[in-house]
């Protein structure tokens, strides 16, 4: 059975596979997932908007801590000073509303080019349906508004060129460029540029293409360090291993073992590029739960091309089977007369405003919206880094605060001095005297809260959220 060809008309309303992904993906973050919300539950989002506003403000990339009590005046590396500016840029113009939006376009993107390098991995039309919901499922996981989604763009943008043979030094050059600047993982355009072994000058290009940021070397030293540092990223739970036993955690198990098995496909076909950075992306997903959306996004489709290639030459495939295979090409020979712009424009617009009418904004089930209302100017706040960002974007960086999710300005001795405080660890009574706190703010069901308390502490404000306390003595 053929697959019916539509009409001029019908093709211009119909979106081709990787279109009707984007906006599949846009309807489901916008209505089930609440992105208004949910994009801002990571408080990072406020001390990036901030920056990017300080940014275009000033003209200038800052180079010195601007929003710290506890270590103030320190060598800063904003090293995602353009993310940081876009997102000043969309607030200045929509408020929470316009970073969504930034980030909601950069989310549609992903999924658009998720498809297309699947194509250009040469993936059959039903790999491709088969592996879009599990692909969904991990991305959702640091769907944020934070600039680690535009690395993710700029990853899958170098693997279709390379797929397609079409990353020449200019482009690698500008794309190194670009990428340094807006978020750390640039690191693996080289690496990819060398497992698919792309030529010194494209590797080369690659690789200078990174010094073009503000920072130059430094950001590099910087970053190795940073990255380096296992003690420090011991202690930061998006740079742990993902947790297989929550629910629903067999879907993130089925794209780890389907990043295998395109692995072993990749070697049985002699694709050995191919096989080399799905190995790199698997062990990314299995070390750290950040490198799950990587492996989702950018090793699925190199899996899907490899598996197809592996059925397409295996001699057992059943008769049925290699029907299915054949009819899937059919598929995606008609996906490509398809253009469905007219449908898109409108799903794009009625998704925008669906953003902008609503109330984007930091989740108050996470963060002390309300509470901050009942703060008293002055003094020292003590306060989680979970809040930090969102202090920082709700007073503008005026208040400054104790702690942020900056870790790597903060650093290990830091952190372990800030675990001893909240976990009530021998010498956590010296660290209060140390920064000298007169107000407290903590999440519900804080165990310092009972205990600064029993110390002489006043609360001030209290709700299922946060307690604010204030010092009595």
């Amino acid at each position: 059975m053929e697959p019916r060809k539509p009409s001029r008309a019908t093709a211009w309303l119909l979106p081709d596979l990787a279109l009707a992904l984007a906006l599949f993906t846009l309807i489901y973050a916008v209505v089930f997932y609440r992105a208004p919300e949910q994009l801002f539950r990571d408080s990072d989002s406020g001390w990036h908007i901030r920056t990017g506003e300080r940014i275009l403000r000033d003209w200038s990339v800052p180079r010195v801590d601007p929003y710290s009590f506890s270590r103030p005046g320190r060598d800063w590396y904003a090293w995602e000073w353009a993310a940081d500016a876009a997102m000043g840029g969309a607030h200045r113009v929509s408020g929470l509303g316009g970073v969504g939006l930034l980030y909601l376009a950069a989310i549609g993107v992903c999924s658009w080019l998720w498809v297309r390098l699947h194509w250009a991995c040469g993936a059959n039309f039903w790999i491709v349906c088969l592996l879009a919901p599990p692909m969904l499922t991990a991305a959702q996981l640091h769907w944020l508004a934070r600039p680690h989604v535009l690395g993710w763009v700029w990853l899958l943008v170098s693997l279709l060129l390379l797929e397609r043979g079409r990353l020449h030094w200019g482009w690698a050059i500008g794309l190194a460029a670009v990428w340094a600047n807006t978020h750390g993982s640039f690191f693996l355009l080289p690496v990819v540029c060398a497992l698919y072994a792309a030529g010194w000058r494209v590797i080369g290009a690659a690789v200078l293409g990174t010094f073009c940021n503000p920072y130059g070397w430094a950001l590099h030293a910087h970053l190795a360090r940073y990255l380096g540092d296992n003690e420090l990223l011991s202690r930061i739970a998006e740079f742990q291993s993902f947790n297989f036993h929550v629910d629903g955690a067999w879907q993130i198990a089925a794209i780890v073992l389907t990043g295998m098995a395109g692995f072993v496909c990749a070697l049985a076909c002699g694709q050995w590029s191919r096989a080399a950075v799905l190995l790199l992306f698997c062990a990314m997903g299995l070390r750290s739960a950040r490198g799950l959306p990587v492996l989702a996004l950018a090793g699925l489709p190199l899996a899907g091309g490899a598996i197809t290639s592996a059925l397409t030459q295996w001699t057992y495939w059943p008769v049925r089977g290699r029907q299915a295979m054949a009819y899937g090409d059919r598929l995606r020979a008609l996906d490509v007369s398809q253009r469905g712009w007219v449908l898109g424009l409108v799903c794009v617009v009625l998704a925008a405003l669906a953003v902008l009418g609503s109330k984007p904004g930091f989740p108050p089930s996470e963060f002390p919206v309300a509470a901050v209302e009942h703060l008293t100017d002055g003094g020292n706040l003590l306060a989680p880094d979970k809040y930090g960002g969102f202090l920082i974007y709700r007073f503008n960086g005026a208040r400054r605060v104790y702690f942020d999710g900056r870790s790597d300005y903060y650093g290990a001795e830091f952190l372990k001095e800030y675990v001893a405080l909240i976990e009530l660890r021998t010498g956590w009574e010296q660290t209060m005297k140390k920064y000298g706190f007169t107000q407290a703010l903590l999440p519900a069901r804080f165990s310092l809260i009972p205990a600064l308390e029993k110390e002489g502490w006043k609360p001030l404000y209290s709700d299922a959220t946060s307690v604010l306390l204030e010092r009595n003595f």
